[in-house]
């Protein structure tokens, strides 16, 4: 079975809501996991982020879903840390 246990993503997003509800809305898909919010651009209606996600098998489509929800977009998946691949 195949795990993710870390994904860095570059999103934009509004700026409501703020960073803190934006990465804490994400911690709580999953108790064990560990949210980054870093703001990297600033214009008058959208903040570019990096979040940077971490847990034990992370369930990225959930977050993804979640990230739009949120009126934000994935502009890129910078890193990802997977776990337990196999070639078949």
């Amino acid at each position: 079975m195949t795990t993710i246990r870390k994904v860095d993503l570059d999103v934009l997003k509004p700026h409501i809501p703020n960073g803190v509800d934006f990465a804490t809305a994400l911690g709580k898909l999953s108790p064990d996991y560990q949210v980054r919010l870093s703001v990297v651009e600033v214009d008058e209606k959208t903040e570019t982020v990096i979040v940077v996600l971490e847990g034990k098998n992370i369930d990225f489509d959930q977050v993804i879903e979640l990230i739009k929800k949120m009126g934000a977009s994935v502009h890129s998946i910078d890193e990802v840390e997977v776990y337990g691949s196999e070639m078949e």
